[in-house]
């Protein structure tokens, strides 16, 4: 069985001397009564939906069905291939393949929820990008989603990964966490370091409330998930700097629990607070349902 938290997990990682992903691999191998070649490649499988739906809207303008958003994706690679972008062109090319899966969602297109629809683009953007721009392979890339999977498990058993239940800070917020985790394994860094990266960005985006405009995973879904993107990317460079979350990462994820409960019903995915009730977001579900 899977340990329950991560301090279990980096024990039982350091007894074996072992990363994150492999631990994750022998788990599933378990649990699944799979092959160890069989689990790896459902995991390819993934990672190929992944690669599309994070380059497909930024080939092509694609639309929601709702026509709330689409076509951003392809605005921010086109502005990033121009090469005159601030934060330089891995950057915003990694918040463009955010996007892309975002917008695949929400026109009805193929993605992995990872770990939800809602914040699908974080974790293709983060791992996809880092791998490109450390000339990693698609087995380092499988080997980073099982180690973003660990990372989920844990937090999924001891708070939540919903917005219904916990906000968008259990939905982006825990994506973000397992990519900047998964990318901390990529580059070298230890399953200690990878789950300081994990607390820090849980930490920053503690509080993050849930609110569709529309019910719909759409706005602000989809900018979340670029901002998520980087969070991941930037806190993966801290952690490996030798950085380390003052807050353990089991007390983050209990502390996010806590929060989640303690977010009224209006925060949690029902549309009825935050952006979704401004005058525009309300004229916006008005043109959307014609109420």
């Amino acid at each position: 069985m899977f340990v329950s938290t991560g301090g279990e997990l980096i024990d039982i990682c350091s007894l074996e001397d072992t990363p994150i992903w492999e631990y994750t691999i022998r788990e599933e191998m378990e649990k699944s009564e799979l092959t160890r070649v069989d689990v790896i490649e459902k995991m390819r499988k993934n990672l190929h939906v992944m690669l599309s739906s994070s380059m497909l809207a930024q080939e092509k303008e694609i639309k929601s069905v709702s026509g709330l958003i689409g076509g951003d994706a392809y605005k921010l690679r086109k502005y990033a291939d121009r090469g005159n972008t601030l934060t330089g062109s891995f950057m915003v090319r990694a918040m463009a393949s955010a996007l892309s899966s975002s917008e695949v969602n929400a026109a009805m297109g193929r993605i992995v929820a990872s770990p939800t629809a809602g914040s699908c683009g974080i974790l293709p953007a983060v791992i996809i990008s880092a791998a490109e721009m450390l000339n990693k392979n698609e087995d380092d890339m499988i080997n980073a989603l099982f180690t973003a999977s660990g990372v989920g498990i844990i937090i999924a058993k001891n708070a939540t990964l919903a917005g219904a239940e916990g906000g968008c800070q259990a939905e982006c917020g825990s994506a973000a966490a397992m990519g900047s985790a998964a990318v901390v394994e990529m580059m070298g860094g230890t399953p200690a370091q990878a789950l300081n990266a994990a607390a820090m960005v849980l930490k920053n985006i503690l509080g993050l409330v849930c609110d569709p405009v529309a019910g719909l995973v759409e706005v602000p879904c989809a900018k979340r998930n670029y901002a998520g993107t980087v969070s991941a990317l930037t806190t993966a460079d801290v952690a490996m700097a030798g950085v380390e979350s003052k807050i353990p990462f089991d007390e983050v994820v209990w502390a996010m629990s806590k929060v989640g409960r303690q977010l009224p019903p209006e925060l949690r995915e029902t549309a009825q607070g935050g952006i979704a009730v401004t005058p525009t977001g309300l004229k916006l579900k008005k043109e959307i349902f014609g109420q």
